[in-house]
Parts: structure tokens; C-alpha cells; sequence
């Protein structure tokens, strides 16, 4: 029954390679932050995030399966495939969106597309409407009420240090709420048909830690140069803005969006500071794929599901 696990660690690692970007990509892409230390660190407050604060969204996901493990891990991998993917054309995909396109397209083959329960589905789909455009106000805000209290340091020095110790604190809270939110996207779908919440919280957030240590410079990049140019201070308000975007969402235990949470936030905090688009193309291949992700992850979900069952 283990081998079941294989795809969920597959998704973790995926997720942390795609979504370390959301916590670091601007304070990494503008220098402030070396990349290694950032990764190595932010896993360890990535753990401590699934462990302490994940069980409420793993019980929501686990809500949401068929209730068969062999499905559950067929969505995962599904999901995986499609994170994986859009990783390597360095976009900032939602993991959130690959899952829940997994699980629906499991349950469209269990059920048929009129017999799925589409009622306790609706909170998901709506939050990936709110995530960044929440995300969005909050870093328009932070950036207006935290700009005028950094110019009050009148020393270079002291504005130097407040920047590179805030951009770590913050950094490893979007590290902790990172693991508190998504963890349940990685192993959510086998809560209670394999494992318990408190062993899918540890595996998920090692898996997660994983990917980030070992595979995320090129969305990095992407999130940190390819939306909008910014500053070391611009950087850390804009982390600043997903960590709690994503933070709060935790709190209700729905798994949200970190790629669409940091976006958001970056694209927000653009607007604050009157800058344009660094190349709205970018945006527009960015909200694409997360249009496709969901429908991606769902039709290799339903084919995989066709192949194991007509050879088993």
C-alpha cells in the first residue's frame, strides 16, 4: 500500500520547486538574499508550518476524494505531472488548482460529470478568484503605510539592516504558512485512507522542503525579474503580502494558490508605486496556465483512471 506514497512525494517535491519562487523570488532576484541558505532555512519553517498549522486544510481536501486510496494516488500523480511541467517552462503554477483538477477528474470517472457533489467543490473555485486579487490589495496597502515609516530611518545604515533582517523574518513566514497551507495539497487527498493527519503533515511538508532545496531557480526568476522590477524594500512588503494572504487561508483550512497569492501581491504593489509591467505578455502566459492547470491535472486524472482500471 505504500507505493501509494510515491506520487505524493513526487507532487511535494514539485510544489517546493514551483513555490519557493513565491516566498523568495524577489528578495532572491534582486541580490538581497543568496539563493542556498534561503532554501535550506525556509524548508525547515516549511515543516514546522505543515506540522503546526496543516490539519485543517488536509481534512478539507480529504473531504473533497472518492474516498479510495487507489484514486487518491492517481490524482496526486496527475497533479504532479502537471506541476512539473509548467515548472519546467518556469511558470508559477498553481498547485492548489492541479489538485483540485485531479480529485474532479477521479470523481468524474467514479460518479459521472451530473453525480459529482460539486456543493462542498464551490469554496475552492472561489478562492482562486480572491487569493490574488486579495493578495493584491493587501500589498497596495502594506506598501503605502510601510513607506512612510522606512523613510522616518534617517540612517542608510539602519535602512540597510531593517531591510535584510525583515527580508529573512519574512521569508521564513511565508516558509511556515507555505507549509501550514499547502501541505494539504500534496498529501490531503490520502488523509484517512492512508495515512493519519499528523503522519501526512510530516511527510508533506519533508517532500516540500525537498523540491525547494533542489530544484526552483528557474521560477524564481521568473517571479522575481519577469512581473515587475523591484527594489529590496518592494521585495520584502511584496513577500510580506503573500505570507499573509496565504497565512490567513490556512487558518480556514482552504489550500490557496502561493504562485497566484505572490502575483498578486507583486502586481499590487506595482501599482503602488506607479510602475508599469515589466512585460504584461508574462501576466497573460501566467493566468493562462492557471486556466489550464486545473483542466490538465483533471484529464490525466480521468485518462489514468481509465488505463488502471481496464488493466486491472
Amino acid at each position: 500500500m505504500w507505493w501509494y506514497l510515491l506520487p505524493t512525494v513526487f507532487l511535494g517535491w514539485s510544489l517546493g520547486a514551483n513555490d519557493a519562487a513565491n516566498v523568495f523570488g524577489p528578495t532572491i532576484a534582486s541580490g538581497l538574499i543568496p539563493h542556498k541558505p534561503a532554501m535550506i532555512f525556509g524548508s525547515l519553517f516549511v515543516v514546522l508550518g505543515a506540522v503546526v498549522g496543516g490539519s485543517k486544510g488536509l481534512l478539507n481536501v480529504s473531504a473533497i476524494t472518492t474516498g479510495l486510496v487507489l484514486d487518491s494516488a492517481l490524482a496526486v500523480l496527475s497533479a504532479a505531472s502537471t506541476v512539473t511541467i509548467m515548472t519546467l517552462l518556469k511558470f508559477p503554477v498553481s498547485t492548489s488548482q492541479a489538485v483540485f483538477g485531479g480529485i474532479v477528474g477521479t470523481n468524474i470517472f467514479r460518479f459521472g460529470f451530473e453525480n459529482v457533489n460539486w456543493a462542498p467543490m464551490l469554496k475552492f473555485v472561489v478562492v482562486w478568484v480572491l487569493t490574488p486579487t486579495g493578495a493584491a490589495v493587501i500589498s497596495f496597502l502594506l506598501y503605502k503605510i510601510l513607506a512612510i515609516l522606512f523613510r522616518r530611518i534617517r540612517s542608510v545604515q539602519l535602512q540597510d539592516r531593517f531591510i535584510t533582517v525583515g527580508s529573512w523574518l519574512v521569508g521564513f513566514y511565508g516558509c511556515y504558512a507555505l507549509g501550514a497551507n499547502n501541505v494539504a495539497n500534496v498529501t490531503g487527498a490520502l488523509v484517512g485512507n492512508l495515512l493519519s493527519v499528523t503522519e501526512a503533515a510530516l511527510i508533506g511538508g519533508l517532500c516540500i522542503g525537498l523540491g525547494m532545496i533542489s530544484f526552483s531557480k528557474g521560477v524564481i526568476a521568473t517571479v522575481g525579474k519577469g512581473i515587475i522590477a523591484l527594489d529590496h524594500f518592494s521585495g520584502m512588503v511584496a513577500v510580506l503580502a503573500h505570507s499573509i494572504t496565504v497565512w490567513v487561508y490556512s487558518l480556514v483550512g482552504i489550500p490557496v494558490s502561493s504562485s497566484q497569492a505572490i502575483v498578486g501581491a507583486v502586481i499590487g504593489l506595482g501599482y503602488a508605486r506607479g510602475a508599469k509591467l515589466s512585460n504584461p505578455r508574462i501576466v497573460l502566459n501566467i493566468v493562462l496556465a492557471w486556466v489550464a492547470t486545473p483542466l490538465v491535472a483533471g484529464l490525466i486524472s480521468y485518462i489514468l483512471c481509465l488505463g488502471v482500471n481496464s488493466w486491472f
